[in-house]
């Protein structure tokens, strides 16, 4: 979906004071400003096309409803802006992976590896526009949590299909119902044992595959053991119609076991 007004990059929703839980909701959104749109060459059908593969549909309704139905409000941190204009979860430089198929911060390869911007693209006035500004936002509100409650707890909420799409550069492995991605350094133990427990009802979780590791601030990242991490990829025929169709009933399966994780933090 393509806006020509300013639209805000990032929300961050307040919860309850004493919460140290933050749902951060990267990849929900479609909407794509108008200037940056120009710079991608895809026609608009092949763009809602790729919308509908790339974006994690319904995260943010279900980030929603657990904090909804949590005992204590959770804070949450949402995209408002398609990860097609920048994605905030990738390393801003060459540690990002992901570079090798052509979509680090600044994406230039669709998801089936077509051109999606042309291969020398600048992503320096991407990233000073909107990577940059959401991340400091995205420090605030952690370091705000260790402020307020000694602690700050992280629960990336995510979704994959369940098929394998070209792009993906570790598709050989399981794709578990829910799959939990890890941080060596910021999930501890108890996170992870946390999570299965409040998933155990949505048909299996497993760890670290297909997709691995969690999101951190750079600022904080392997840096302050106070800041605990887990990624949550909710593999997307559970919930809703794939690639990009509405979503079912196990979406409130899902965010009562969502909202019991955060109560069990």
């Amino acid at each position: 979906m393509t806006e020509s007004a300013p639209a805000p990059s990032f929300e961050l929703l307040p919860g309850g004071a004493e919460s140290p839980v933050l749902l951060h909701v990267p990849h929900s959104a479609r909407t794509i400003p108008s200037e940056v749109r120009a710079g991608i060459v895809l026609g608009d059908a092949e763009l809602e096309r790729e919308l509908d593969h790339i974006t994690d549909a319904h995260t943010a309704e279900l980030a929603e409803r657990a904090a909804a139905l949590a005992g204590v409000t959770p804070w949450r941190f949402v995209n408002r802006l398609s990860r097609l204009v920048v994605d905030p979860e990738r390393f801003p430089d060459e540690r990002e992976e992901m570079l090798a198929v052509g979509m680090g911060a600044v994406y230039t390869r669709t998801t089936h590896r077509a051109e999606l911007r042309p291969a020398d693209t600048d992503p320096r006035p991407l990233v000073e526009r909107y990577f940059r500004p959401y991340a400091r936002a995205m420090t605030r509100a952690v370091t705000d949590r260790l402020a307020a409650t000694g602690r700050a707890v992280i629960i990336d909420v995510h979704s994959y299909p369940s098929e394998p799409l070209p792009y993906e550069l570790h598709a050989a492995g399981p794709r578990p119902p829910v799959c939990l991605g890890t941080d060596g350094f910021h999930t501890p133990p108890e996170l992870t044992r946390a999570a299965r427990e409040a998933f155990a009802g949505c048909e299996g979780t497993g760890l670290d595959s297909p997709f691995a590791g969690t999101y951190v601030p750079l600022e904080l990242y392997g840096r302050d053991a106070r800041v605990g991490a887990l990624m949550v990829e909710i593999r997307r025929d559970t919930y809703m119609a794939e690639p990009g169709g509405p979503s079912g009933p196990g979406l409130g399966r899902l965010a009562s076991a969502l909202a019991a994780l955060v109560d069990a933090l």
